[in-house]
């Protein structure tokens, strides 16, 4: 493996690290910088929590991650929920670490960990996303399509019977229909012998999955968890494969269709911002970060739909059906008021939205404006003391005044457009209508007809 860091017109590095031919050199590069001392990661987890609540997230199903291995790296989150210091809720999956050893992993964990172990802050919530390393089909979609090795299957079998012999739900990450469909044929097998009716095993991701997948995993009683990673390499799978396969990557509104069990989630923080309103942009506007239309309007998501695959959905992945995901009685008091009608804002400020008021438990855990006086989070200051978090807060810098965020060139331009008024379909975005990409002769005349009034400008 290699890595390149670009420079600058001055020759300087940008600081941003290209790998070959996946991100494992990465994802090593990072676990070689220095460790905080405990006191500091304790008070960084709660500022990490303080973020997430600022943008109105409740619950969090954590996928493990490389070089996070159970229980040491755990501490932290276990001390926080022994003290009832949690300000989200958290169900965690166990993630194998080394190659070749993900059997005894799996093993050693189902004899000393019990599945749903914990509190409704924090439990267990099965295995995955890696269950072995040669079913992991790295998601850089500048690189070619990696090719899955023989033993994929094999390695893969030993650790799924071990789980569903356990009843351990699991999670698998898979970018390409080429794995789905190996991993599917593994599934089926087990299946045959120990029946998976009943475990909420799911894959992640499944960019490029086919309908003949889909049809197989809601045989299985699976489901498929996305996360909004076309948002941020959209314009990178375009170049690769064309804008004609780019239009349903990933076919939500197909998985949907089908009846499959279906959520989303960001893939944070590595592979993708954690802002879930950038999720929810992504699947309603069919748009990148970057503004590409990547998914045509047949293929996007109504804002209900969307924001249901973000609550309601999503218990069936955390195994909390009937406990959270709706405002009903007999749920958990968790809830939010954003800072504008998710409902009636333009498309181009979906993005930007935030939490005013945000409850777990029925606990403000976050208040702002008006809601400033109800906040019951008391977070300490950041540390060390010279911890960035200090200045710019979170996602793009929103606690510099120049921040990132107010300097998006979309952003920038909507919020100086000159116009009378914001137009119903796209607020102030008008270049993004200017610039869409329909299979239509007339935009001006298709928009119009939608209510849009970008070309009266």
């Amino acid at each position: 493996m290699a890595a390149r860091s670009p420079c600058d017109g001055n020759g300087n590095p940008t600081g941003l690290l290209l790998a070959k031919p996946n991100a494992a050199i990465l994802y090593a590069t990072l676990a070689k910088g220095p460790k905080l001392p405990f006191e500091h990661q304790v008070n960084s987890t709660r500022h990490f929590m303080r973020e997430l609540n600022r943008l109105g997230v409740t619950g969090v199903i954590d996928a493990g991650g490389g070089f996070q291995n159970y229980p040491d790296d755990y501490a932290v989150i276990q001390k926080l929920a022994d003290e009832n210091r949690m300000t989200v809720r958290l169900a965690y999956n166990l993630f194998t670490q080394k190659p070749k050893e993900e059997k005894e992993d799996f093993l050693n964990w189902t004899a000393s960990v019990k599945y749903k172990q914990g509190s409704d802050y924090f439990r267990h919530n099965g295995a995955g996303e890696m269950l072995v390393f040669s079913a992991a089909d790295f998601e850089d979609f500048r690189q070619p399509r990696p090719d899955m090795p023989p033993e994929m299957e094999g390695e893969l079998e030993d650790v799924v019977r071990i789980l569903a012999e356990n009843r351990w739900p699991w999670r698998l990450h898979a970018t390409y229909d080429e794995t789905i469909s190996r991993a599917l044929d593994v599934f089926e097998k087990v299946n045959q012998d120990i029946p998976l009716e009943g475990l909420n095993w799911f894959f992640d991701h499944a960019e490029t999955i086919s309908d003949r997948s889909i049809d197989r995993i809601a045989a299985l009683g699976g489901g498929i968890a996305v996360q909004h990673r076309m948002a941020y390499q959209g314009e990178y799978f375009v170049e690769r494969y064309g804008m004609g396969a780019a239009e349903a990557t990933p076919p939500v509104a197909k998985m949907l269709e089908k009846g499959v069990h279906v959520s989303v989630g960001t893939d944070a923080t590595r592979v993708a911002s954690y802002n879930p309103w950038v999720s929810l942009s992504w699947m309603i506007t069919g748009r990148t970060v970057g503004g590409l239309r990547i998914t045509p309007q047949r293929n996007c998501l109504d804002r209900e739909t969307a924001l249901r695959m973000w609550t309601e959905n999503v218990t069936w992945f955390s195994n909390e059906v009937g406990k959270k995901g709706r405002i009903e009685k007999g749920q958990f008091a968790d809830l939010i008021v954003p800072d504008k009608d998710f409902f009636s804002c333009a498309e181009d400020e979906i993005s930007f939205l935030t939490s005013d008021l945000t409850m777990v438990g029925g606990k403000v855990v976050f208040g702002a404006g008006i809601f400033s006086d109800l906040d019951e989070n008391d977070v300490p200051p950041a540390m060390p003391d010279w911890s960035p978090v200090k200045t710019f807060k979170g996602y793009a810098a929103w606690g510099e005044p120049e921040g990132a965020g107010k300097n998006s060139l979309r952003m920038k331009a909507a919020s100086l457009c000159g116009c009378a008024s914001s137009c119903n379909l796209h607020g102030h975005d008008h270049a993004g209508a200017w610039s869409s990409k329909l299979p239509i002769a007339d935009l001006k005349g298709f928009f119009g007809a939608l209510g849009c009034a970008c070309w009266a400008v």
